[in-house]
């Protein structure tokens, strides 16, 4: 680099004389074209002023800082293939402009609808040319190792132990910043980038509901339809599977299974569910012969009961659900079918992070005093995708749908498909959100552990979702003029 004077004059071809208020074509230090007049002021003599020592001091300060700018500005950070994409969509994270082989941190945060502050951070090497790519290359270190291109995503974690992601309102984007640092800790920021992550695609509709003894949220895709019809049953209100799936081109009506606070005194009535089926059913771009149920937890036993209490109901996505009641006594007609489930909190695990296992604390389903507690799924014409995961330590998801396997080759029926994730957790989700290993309990309020390993846990929420879709419109068709979403 030049010396400081030099530098100066390089970044400014002319300077203005102060006190002869001329302009003196400047050609270094030691050769400064200038008149006698304002040797004091510009000059490097001996009467150089402390205001021009100052200013020159500036103007060097401001120069070195835009050197370092505009090597910083050459590293590019890109996201594949656009800054804005749908929720459940995959991108590549690309760095570029690197030096060979330089090590640095590649970072996410993204905030809840809470307030709350995830962050993630990854340590990798760029190749010999300055580059890295998230999906080619592994992961050093960080919030997770190896080869995982959306790691970033589901890696975001809070400081704070026992924290879920809440993104449960379908017309306000995920936004995320990804950003590239120097090294692997605290490093400057070489290059950031804000990514949009929607839940709601172009031309979809969406409507709150309030009808009878039931409210929801209904998602309506663009087009003339048919199209086919699902209930969403959420354990508590969530927008964002139900928008997602309306998406791909299913009218889907999301309601909550608990409206506030479960409590086990208080009997659930399956008319309210079933009065949302007929809602849906009534809708006019919907054409198919019968209404699709997804669901998971709390809400699979519902599901469980719809097709086996209540007319049309064609397919159930069952995800880490139990065969019986769970809680509260279920009601339909004013009497009560099906009693809950007893529960023994004495084989609650507490756990050294301060959450709880309760994956032990309810009754087994196949002992002959929790009959009266079992839904029937055997006397349902639905056709059934139960899903489990291995890992569920809020559960055992996969004991209950062996049951019901079990259960309906006894009555000779194939109306089932089965999936199951040996190392997935129990809050299986539309992909690419933040993996959650424990959080506070809507029935309990305090925490407890989902289970699951995170990279095995994403990888199968990327499976299952496509499952889920393939498995509706398999089983609601419209007929041949069935439309699809034009988004």
């Amino acid at each position: 680099m030049t010396n400081s004077w030099a530098a100066v004059c390089q970044q400014y071809t002319h300077v203005t004389c102060l006190r002869a208020k001329a302009r003196t074509e400047c050609v270094g230090e030691d050769r400064c074209i200038r008149t006698a007049e304002c040797q004091e002021t510009h000059g490097g003599g001996p009467k150089r002023t402390a205001q021009t020592q100052r200013e020159i001091s500036e103007d060097l300060l401001r120069l070195l800082v835009g050197q370092a700018e505009e090597m910083s500005s050459q590293i590019r950070l890109r996201l594949l293939p656009g800054v804005r994409c749908l929720f459940d969509e995959p991108i590549q994270v690309k760095v570029a402009g690197l030096k060979p082989r330089q090590v640095v941190s590649v970072r996410a945060r993204a905030t809840d609808e809470k307030g709350l502050e995830f962050r993630s951070s990854a340590t990798y090497r760029a190749d010999g040319s300055g580059f890295i790519h998230l999906d080619r290359d592994p992961s050093l270190g960080g919030s997770y190792v190896g080869v995982e291109p959306m790691g970033l995503l589901w890696s975001l974690r809070a400081e704070k132990l026992h924290q879920y992601f809440f993104k449960n309102k379908a017309l306000e984007p995920l936004v995320v910043k990804f950003s590239v640092h120097e090294g692997d800790e605290q490093g400057r920021m070489l290059a950031e980038e804000t990514h949009e992550r929607f839940l709601i695609g172009d031309g979809v509709s969406r409507f709150s509901v309030k009808e009878g003894n039931f409210e929801g949220v209904l998602f309506t895709p663009p087009g003339q339809g048919p199209f086919p019809a699902v209930l969403d049953l959420c354990t508590f209100m969530s927008e964002k599977r139900a928008s997602l799936l309306a998406n791909k081109g299913f009218v889907v009506l999301a309601v909550a299974v608990h409206t506030e606070k479960p409590s086990n005194n208080k009997p659930m009535h399956l008319d309210h569910f079933k009065e949302a089926v007929d809602f849906l059913q009534r809708q006019p771009k919907v054409g198919s012969k019968g209404v699709g149920i997804i669901s998971r937890s709390k809400g699979g036993d519902v599901a469980l009961s719809l097709a086996a209490f209540v007319s049309g109901v064609a397919a159930v996505v069952w995800i880490n659900g139990c065969s019986a009641v769970v809680g509260s006594p279920l009601y339909f007609k004013n009497q009560e079918i099906l009693s809950p489930l007893p529960v023994d909190w004495s084989k609650e695990i507490s756990h050294e992070s301060g959450a709880s296992i309760v994956r032990y604390v309810l009754g087994d389903p196949r002992a002959e005093e929790n009959r009266g507690t079992v839904v029937p799924v055997e006397q349902a014409q639905a056709s059934f995708l139960f899903v489990a995961s291995g890992n569920d330590l809020h559960w055992d998801s996969e004991g209950y749908m062996d049951e019901m396997v079990e259960r309906l080759k006894h009555h000779g029926k194939k109306n089932f498909e089965t999936v199951c994730y040996p190392k997935a957790g129990h809050l299986l989700e539309p992909p690419y959100g933040p993996f959650c290993p424990s959080a506070t309990h809507g029935r309990i309020s305090t925490p407890v552990l989902w289970g699951g390993e995170p990279s095995v846990h994403a990888a199968a929420e990327v499976h299952l979702w496509k499952k889920i879709q393939e498995f509706l419109t398999d089983h609601l068709r419209c007929g041949s003029k069935q439309s699809k979403a034009q988004l």
